[in-house]
């Protein structure tokens, strides 16, 4: 997958693209990144990409021609891709990223995130973009950190970025539910043991503890997903279950 950041601020994203799994993909193959800093494409000799905004008020408005120009670049420089890519900006008023947005995205071969910055975009920027997307109900100073958060999501759902193929689909979200708590030696810690099922071989019984552990955090602490997810009998049995122990608990 290639992915071009059109930023101010190329430099951000060294530290986190540049270690780990992200790097690995990146020298792997799976992942081509691109930076494009859209100051390099301001028509003016002192390089202004923003402006007062029109009206009055505080702060500073990004202008749309540097944005678009850098942008077109891009499109043009990847003409083959046109079918294939997803055209991004960051905005409150966007979808709210979830794992399944991820999911959506790794389906493309070429990802263009607009970070912006300071007050927001001149209105005329978003018709650049094919999807808003929002990371959560607060404010940030750029666009740079949530272009971060989606390509790091959206790279685990590629074959290839994590070591083994089968852990992505371990990950809390994935299938809607949270993940099932993991161990690892020593067998017991300060008084606390490992689940013997763990230890059993018996991995028909590994996997439905696992479910059973996954329904019960969801339970939990994240209500609110079970509804969306795909729960079979034996899934619902253990809820109508775990219900009539809250209800004594409490």
């Amino acid at each position: 997958m290639r992915i071009d950041l059109v930023t101010l601020f190329p430099e951000m994203f060294t530290g986190v693209f540049g270690t780990s799994i992200l790097k690995r993909a990146a020298e792997r193959g799976v992942l081509d990144i691109h930076y494009t800093n859209f100051r390099a494409y301001a028509t003016d000799k002192h390089r202004h990409v923003d402006d007062t905004p029109c009206g009055g008020g505080a702060g500073m408005v990004l202008k749309p021609e540097p944005i678009y120009a850098a942008v077109r670049d891009v499109w043009a420089t990847t003409e083959d891709l046109a079918e294939r890519r997803c055209t991004i900006i960051f905005d409150p008023a966007g979808e709210v990223f979830t794992q399944k947005t991820a999911k959506e995205l790794a389906s493309y071969e070429q990802l263009i995130l607009i970070c912006g910055h300071y007050e927001g975009f001149d209105a005329r920027i978003y018709e650049l973009a094919d999807r808003l997307i929002s990371v959560g109900d607060f404010v940030l100073t750029g666009g740079e950190i949530p272009a971060m958060l989606v390509v790091d999501a959206t790279a685990r759902m590629l074959p290839g970025v994590l070591g083994d193929d089968t852990s992505a689909p371990t990950d809390s979200f994935f299938d809607v539910l949270l993940s099932y708590p993991q161990y690892t030696r020593p067998r017991t810690f300060e008084g606390k043991a490992v689940p013997d099922v763990l230890l059993s071989g018996n991995h028909a019984a590994i996997a439905r503890w696992r479910r059973e552990q996954s329904l019960l955090a969801t339970l939990r602490h994240r209500p609110e997903l079970l509804p969306r997810a795909k729960l079979g009998a034996e899934d619902l049995m253990f809820l109508a279950k775990q219900d009539k122990v809250f209800l004594r608990e409490s």
